[in-house]
């Protein structure tokens, strides 16, 4: 990550490693959260896994599903649960533009990072993907090595 995207982005809090390898990124979308306070407590300790978790559209609003942000332990028993369903933050047009577009074409929406913004506020990054099959995997892991020993032997050349 370059140093402006870095002070753009805030920090970063977790990254779905699975998602860039398993799909194919067609579309990225920022999102805010709405989270109780304990979760908040928790995702600033690093809590939080965005492993198996997708979202999904209902009613015109967006969910995160699966998405686990480990109990506080700090917090009293107004604790929250793991891997509730969290409500997602997003414009009305987007939510519409997203949804038309992962409609019946083989793609779904997943989350790529939790960060904070370099307003303290706490967001989510989202894409449309498209999943890969194995030999698009391979395939795209043997580009990424060719394109980084071409790299390498330029850097060398000069």
């Amino acid at each position: 990550m370059s140093q402006p995207d870095r002070e753009r982005k805030g920090r970063v809090v977790t990254v779905n490693r699975r998602a860039r390898k398993d799909y194919t990124i067609l579309r990225e979308y920022e999102a805010g959260l709405v989270l109780t306070g304990s979760e908040v407590k928790s995702i600033r300790q690093g809590n939080v896994n965005l492993k198996d978790s997708y979202v999904g559209i209902r009613e015109q609003e967006a969910f995160l599903f699966n998405a686990h942000i480990a109990e506080y332990k700090n917090s009293s028993y107004h604790n929250h649960e793991p891997n509730r369903l969290r409500k997602l933050l997003l414009h009305r047009r987007e939510i519409r533009k997203i949804d038309k577009q992962v409609k019946g074409k083989g793609t779904t929406i997943i989350p790529l990072k939790m960060y904070f913004n370099p307003r303290g506020k706490i967001k989510i990054e989202i894409a449309i993907a498209k999943g890969r099959r194995e030999y698009e995997k391979k395939q795209a892991i043997k580009e990424r090595d060719i394109k980084r020993d071409m790299q390498r032997q330029l850097k060398d050349y000069h």
